[in-house]
């Protein structure tokens, strides 16, 4: 018996690439005027936007589109006309003009959105359709009375941008990704102090001695305090509404000392106006605010596109196919109950715990359990919500209903509840805890000796002001803004993408690193196949490929996809057989050709392939070998463990999967890191949380729903995946695969960017230790207070984005 090596062919024998997609053409050719297209879903996308007069789609970037999905059926979208389920779908409807914002997943590059916004030329029941490419999201106004909701969604999929459509989108439970307040808040603000500092020349070169230029001042004083009023009351009211619930919550947040400031310089600004003692500062106040608003904003607005919260309903269908008898109609997902009958076609998802009515199904289970292979399951079998079909329609009865099923009792857990963001475990609020109590009692001591003690009402008030502008921790909390927001940034251009600064404060402190294995360290739908048997010639490699292509079982396609160099016959294949659990089987002219199991194939189980993806082969009843399914591990891993261990982590392994590639991973791992495997997401969390309780700060490494639980649990939950805009499980950050290797420099930058906060805390701490001596013998003045202020934080914030880019380019440069 002679083993070959992995079955990898070059694209040599590609025969030029499909004029639509760009996809290489290797199999079965079809020629449509005068292009070649490489199946039948691309021939007809073009097709239609020929009709349409639409090719130039071609010239902007080539053949950049996307083929239609092949299991697409005629009543996919009827679900959208029910009443229920329409008027929570449509943005907006008048009974005539009906409109949505569809999110279009599928939508990367200019031709997209060209063809996207040219949809009334299709149909013109269309009238508009205008693209939000950042968030891939399509706005359409359509004519209700010749469009339906279900032929706009069916008529955008046929040329290959399927709308994304869950039941969270159904229950309106999705939050608002970007709220606008603070960006006019910035303007308003920014526009006042833009105007005070301009009408405060005067005071700040002693102008105004003559009485006509006293009365200028006197108005350019009057024009200051109408510009304050929306900055006072409108800008700052973050810092007040904030202060306020920490005070009620009975702890001292940063923005307490910042609302006292800004409420003392303000009633003292008033009071000198009023009494014509000073002109106030009210460029302090509006300069203040604006840069603080501005360093939240650079903060928040970084990647707020990335849906970091997804829960088990944004995976669910809106609606689903219910048998009646011989008649089928949709119903909302949310309506099933117990009793029902679904009907479950090939790579749906099943929403609710079921009784297998077929004869027997075929259920991937990873995107719950993380278990890579399907598993079989026969009539009358318990199948559990959160599996996909993979083969045939089957039908299932409902057990429970959606709400009490597997998947909502594991989303239910404790560990989703938990809030990580506590507000006084950050450092910026750590240090403000004692920071802003020192503060406060300076300002009120020196008030009080000056009041009380030296009977100088006056220069208490002044002294009492000027302190707590000179102290306030605005420098910290642009500090702690800035860095991480700079860092934000950094660590999007890497493909990498934290939640918020939150994430990265709680990445900069963990010492243990939990990795999933199907999906996060394995590369989705790939794995490396091998052949072990008898030579077969060319004529017999034919009839394997082509049987397999037959099939929808993700063996049979990554059988498929090994064999690049074997062309697809197009002889009929005649007795065609499948049946679920066991294998398929065909002639192929006169052989009779079996791939399969074992059984399917009449041998026995092959030794040397325990606990591994093992495909079957016969002809006319002879066994000549078989395919062993190896996953395929992302090629960054092994470096990427060397790193980290390298760096005193402690690295572990927990998978759904059977414990095939133990003896290979035992090697990547090493011997000190535990591998634990055919764990359930529930034991995940609970493996997380016994780290935990041993002192351990977690990260976890996850990529499915099966995982959701642990990265919840952990301090710093990451999803791995290939496609940031198409799968994001709740998680703290998202790490595009191919990027694992740098996961080492993503921590050490996060923890350069703590060393970076307290550094310019200490220099911040420079400026107020001379000004707070100063303030606190009443002779500095609030002009210069109100001018050290902004100094500290402008420095501060040249520091912090200059000495991060520099900490990026040292922790990234490999």
């Amino acid at each position: 018996m002679q083993t070959q090596e992995p079955i990898i062919i070059e694209q040599d024998q590609e025969i030029g690439t499909c004029y639509h997609c760009g996809e290489g053409l290797t199999d079965d050719i079809i020629n449509f005027d005068h292009h070649s297209f490489c199946c039948q879903g691309c021939s007809t996308v073009y097709e239609i936007l020929k009709e349409n007069d639409l090719c130039r789609y071609y010239s902007l970037d080539g053949p950049q589109g996307i083929s239609p999905d092949q299991n697409d059926y005629k009543e996919k979208f009827d679900y959208l006309d029910l009443p229920e389920v329409s008027e929570k779908v449509l943005e907006f409807t008048d009974g005539q003009r009906g409109i949505v914002n569809w999110y279009i997943p599928k939508m990367h590059c200019s031709s997209c959105i060209w063809l996207l916004e040219q949809l009334h030329r299709l149909h013109p029941g269309i009238r508009s359709s205008v693209v939000d490419f950042p968030e891939k999201k399509a706005r359409i106004t359509f004519d209700q009375q010749q469009l339906k909701l279900s032929e706009l969604a069916r008529l955008i999929s046929s040329i290959g941008y399927e709308p994304y459509l869950s039941l969270e989108d159904l229950e309106g439970t999705k939050p608002s990704k970007w709220n606008r307040t603070r960006l006019y808040k910035i303007g308003i603000s920014g526009f006042a102090f833009g105007n005070i500092m301009m009408m405060s020349f005067p005071e700040y070169f002693h102008m105004g001695a003559q009485g006509a230029d006293q009365e200028l001042m006197n108005l350019f004083s009057i024009i200051n305090v109408i510009l304050s009023i929306p900055v006072f009351f409108y800008c700052a009211s973050d810092f007040f509404t904030s202060a306020y619930g920490a005070l009620k919550a009975r702890h001292l947040n940063i923005d307490a000392p910042i609302a006292l400031a800004l409420a003392s310089v303000y009633a003292n600004s008033l009071y000198q106006v009023a009494t014509s003692t000073g002109s106030g500062y009210f460029d302090s106040l509006a300069g203040a605010v604006f840069f603080m608003l501005l360093g939240r904003y650079f903060q928040d607005k970084t990647y707020a596109g990335i849906s970091f919260d997804r829960d088990y309903k944004s995976y669910f269908p809106i609606a689903i196919t219910v048998v009646e008898g011989t008649q089928e109609r949709k119903i909302p997902v949310g309506d099933l109950k117990t009793g029902h009958v679904m009907r479950i076609r090939n790579e749906e998802l099943i929403p609710a715990d079921s009784i297998l009515k077929s004869a027997a199904a075929r259920i991937n289970y990873s995107f719950v359990s993380g278990e890579a292979e399907p598993v079989g399951r026969l009539k009358n079998d318990t199948v559990y919500a959160g599996g996909k079909q993979m083969g045939p329609a089957i039908e299932l009865e409902v057990l429970r209903p959606v709400s009490q099923g597997y998947l909502t009792q594991l989303w239910n857990n404790d560990s989703f509840t938990r809030k990580k963001e506590d507000q006084q475990q950050t450092l910026s609020a750590r240090i403000n805890r004692y920071f802003s109590a020192a503060v406060l009692t300076l300002a009120v001591g020196t008030f009080a000796i000056w009041a009380l003690v030296l009977k100088d009402t006056t220069t208490a008030f002044n002294a009492f002001t000027t302190l707590l502008l000179v102290a306030c921790p605005c420098a910290l909390l642009l500090s702690s803004t800035f860095t991480n927001g700079n860092l934000l940034a950094i660590f999007g251009k890497n493909k990498f993408y934290p939640k918020n600064a939150h994430a990265l404060e709680r990445l900069a402190s963990i010492d243990s690193i939990v990795f999933d294995k199907t999906g996060t360290i394995t590369l989705a739908n790939e794995s490396e196949v091998r052949y072990q048997g008898r030579d077969l010639n060319q004529q017999e490699w034919v009839a394997i490929k082509t049987l397999a292509r037959q099939s929808s079982h993700p063996l049979s396609r990554m059988l498929v996809k090994s064999l690049k160099d074997i062309i697809i016959s197009k002889r009929e294949l005649l007795d065609y057989q499948e049946v679920s659990g066991a294998g398929i089987s065909a002639k192929y002219g006169s052989q009779l050709v079996k791939l399969g199991s074992a059984s399917w194939v009449g041998t026995a189980e092959s030794s040397q392939a325990a606990n591994r993806s093992v495909v079957y082969v016969s002809i006319d009843g002879q066994t000549v070998g078989h395919f062993i399914f190896q996953s395929k591990y992302r090629p960054e891993l092994e470096l990427a463990l060397q790193n980290l261990q390298a760096d005193g982590f402690g690295t572990y392994l927990l998978s759904g999967d059977k414990p095939t590639d133990r003896p290979y991973l035992s090697g990547l791992f090493g011997k000190g890191s535990p591998l634990y495997f055919e764990q359930k997401p529930i034991d995940k969390l609970r493996f997380i949380a016994d780290l935990q309780a041993d002192g351990h700060r977690v990260l976890m490494l996850g990529d499915g729903l099966n995982d959701a639980g642990a990265l919840s649990q952990s301090e710093v939950g990451i999803a791995v995946s290939d496609d940031i805009n198409n799968f994001s499980p709740s998680c703290d950050a998202i790490l595009e695969g191919p990027q694992l290797t740098k996961l080492p420099g993503y921590i050490r930058l996060a923890k350069a960017g703590q060393q970076i906060i307290k550094a310019s805390f200490v220099i911040s701490l420079l400026y107020n230790a001379i000004g707070i001596a100063f303030a606190m013998m009443g002779q500095l003045s609030p002009v210069i207070a109100a001018i050290l202020m902004p100094i500290s934080s402008i420095t501060v914030v040249g520091f912090t984005t200059m000495a991060s880019n520099i900490a990026a380019r040292r922790c990234l440069k490999n």
